[in-house]
């Protein structure tokens, strides 16, 4: 599972009104490194299992062939409270990390494939993800 080694601050603050819906992405919005690639059509906080079961399902799709880029690292964690405990005593534990994706951020690149293998593995990824995707070449 994607999940950083060492952390500058262990918990995060959520920050007030920082979800405002339709924010397009600033950074990661082109094919840099392969031909082809996979852009994030929404809104929404990627966990590490999902990246993961989309890029297993890529690997798996083009036989170990090409080279696959993985652009989004999941270092923000959401923290969760244990099951009926009261009001106050603090935040919780750190359960997970995910990775906030803005509406336009490139995903995976995927380079040395022909094009409908790559469109056909991206596709298979993008059923994985919790938003639409669309594919994208150079």
């Amino acid at each position: 599972m994607l999940a950083p080694n060492k952390v500058k601050h262990r918990k995060w603050q959520k920050k007030a009104g920082n979800s405002k819906p339709g924010q397009l992405a600033t950074s990661k919005t082109k094919v840099n490194f392969g031909q082809y690639g996979l852009k994030g059509l929404g809104n929404v906080w990627l966990t590490g299992r999902q990246i993961e079961s989309a890029r297993r399902v890529i690997t798996r799709s083009i036989h170990k062939k090409g080279k696959l880029w993985i652009r989004v690292f999941p270092d923000k964690p959401i923290t969760k409270k244990g099951a009926e405990v009261p009001m106050g005593s603090g935040k919780g534990a750190v359960d997970h990390f995910v990775c906030p994706v803005r509406i336009g951020t490139m995903i995976f690149e995927l380079g040395g494939v022909n094009e409908e293998i790559a469109k056909k593995a991206l596709k298979l990824a993008a059923y994985k993800l919790p938003m639409k995707c669309k594919f994208v070449y150079r």
